[in-house]
């Protein structure tokens, strides 16, 4: 759900910081198809004037929230709002041209076309964001939600939040808490206990905690239950139509939304950097090591019988399982041994090879051909085998909240020194950190700590 919102906010705002371009080169078509000349102003100076009033009309479009997507249905046609940012944009344009006298060769009739054409483009923008929102609406997959409330509070809310003009939500089911008076029918409604057996359908994307004030107390135990699911949850606020909330709070259409669990990984530079990063790095990493990863091939077959890759199901983004590739490092055996027990000193399956690759980490090589095929990312938490996570989301608290990322083939925790076999919490709470703070520079610190390590690989075995 907020990612819609995030992508829609990113989407609009590049339109709109594209109106000026537009603008003048529809006025520059206008007056050249009657024969009037266009500006008056040689190339260079065209350019400038184009980049200075881009820049002022992203200052003033934001000043006036022309890129916020709630603000397209605050208004009816938008027009006041589109009017304001127009008329703004060019006093300071006009102000700065008449101050430095930049004025006497610019011509009158386009400043006045590409103002009138501006305003066009503005309106003619919202309206279609208007449209395709709309559109949006009525998808075939819109994003499940599952509603913790089931009294009047939580009706009202949940009709407000499907029926509002950023509608991307179906309602999947409600849960009843004690002392509630259900007041909903439209989807089936269960209680706190019953809540894990459902969930085990996989056919909820996030879920939303829709409390009225005095029960908000409430949300700390409701958290513990939901933690185990690896799903984003949100609470709404009924703080009114006219307070804008941001951070942490975000709105929702009329709607204030607390993001319980917030985190940089929801964002569109999240999606866009990292995705972009992830295949430019994997195939130039693929290209380089080509060589290296031939001869250790050879030498696996070899030294070793058995298939060169070993190849295991893990589990990745939201709980998923997939196929993880690495080097084989170790004699041919019952694969459900090595899917329940981890690597210790001296274990006797390894080869001498294998030893050697698993110390350096050249075994895990091939998992780049996972990230290329989008499994896994280059920095991320370290894919576990399915019978781990399932024994590990009993004991250890909000493990699960790992997976709504990625995982990768280097993490904070390994490049702290927590692989292996070493304290899953600490390895967990590494994780989270990394969660929380992800910035694209930490990824980057990430791989250098990783090519140049403060911990040798002690838990390597």
């Amino acid at each position: 759900m907020r990612r819609f919102v995030n992508y829609y906010h990113f989407y609009l705002r590049v339109v709109t910081y594209g109106l000026p371009f537009l603008s003048f080169g529809a006025a520059r078509y206008l007056l050249r198809s009657v024969g009037h000349p266009d500006t008056g102003l040689d190339r260079y100076s065209y350019f400038n004037l184009l980049l200075f009033m881009t820049v002022i009309w992203a200052i003033v479009s934001e000043y006036y929230r022309v890129t916020s997507v709630q603000e397209l249905f605050r208004e009816r046609t938008g027009i006041r709002a589109a009017f304001s940012t127009c008329a703004a944009a060019y006093a300071v344009l006009l102000g700065v041209l008449f101050f430095f006298h930049l004025h006497r060769n610019l011509s009158r009739i386009f400043l006045g076309l590409s103002g009138m054409a501006l305003l066009f483009a503005t309106l003619t923008m919202r309206a279609g964001f208007r449209i395709l929102v709309h559109n949006h609406s009525g998808l075939r997959n819109p994003s499940r939600v599952f509603v913790v409330g089931a009294d009047q509070f939580a009706r009202r809310a949940t009709h407000r939040l499907i029926r509002g003009p950023l509608a991307f939500c179906r309602v999947m089911g409600y849960v009843s808490l004690s002392g509630q008076i259900i007041a909903v029918d439209d989807a089936p409604v269960y209680s706190l206990q019953q809540i894990t057996e459902r969930m085990s359908r996989n056919d909820v994307d996030e879920i939303i905690i829709a409390l009225p004030p005095n029960r908000f107390s409430e949300i700390p135990q409701i958290m513990k239950t939901m933690e185990r699911f690896c799903l984003p949850v949100r609470a709404v606020l009924d703080f009114g139509d006219h307070m804008l909330i941001r951070e942490r709070l975000f709105q929702f259409g009329r709607l204030q939304i607390l993001d319980l669990t917030a985190t940089p990984t929801e964002s569109v530079r999240y999606s866009l950097l990292k995705r972009a990063f992830d295949l430019t790095f994997s195939a130039l990493a693929l290209l380089l090591a080509s060589p290296l990863m031939a001869v250790i091939a050879v030498l696996i077959r070899l030294t070793s019988p058995g298939p060169i890759l070993f190849v295991q199901d893990r589990v990745g983004l939201n709980g998923k399982l997939f196929r993880m590739y690495k080097f084989r490092t170790m004699r041919v055996s019952d694969s459900s041994e090595s899917d329940s027990r981890w690597t210790s000193p001296g274990d006797p399956r390894r080869t001498p090879l294998g030893v050697f690759l698993r110390r350096t980490s050249l075994d895990e090589l091939p998992q780049f051909f996972n990230v290329l095929k989008g499994d896994m990312s280059v920095v991320g938490p370290r894919p576990e085998r399915p019978r781990f996570v399932a024994k590990f989301l009993n004991e250890v608290a909000r493990y699960n909240s790992r997976h709504r990322l990625k995982v990768g083939i280097t993490g904070w925790a390994q490049v702290n020194g927590w692989r292996g076999d070493t304290s899953i919490r600490k390895r967990v709470e590494h994780d989270l950190f990394y969660l929380q703070n992800w910035s694209f520079a930490f990824d980057v610190r990430i791989i250098f700590l990783t090519i140049f390590p403060k911990y040798r690989n002690r838990n390597a075995y």
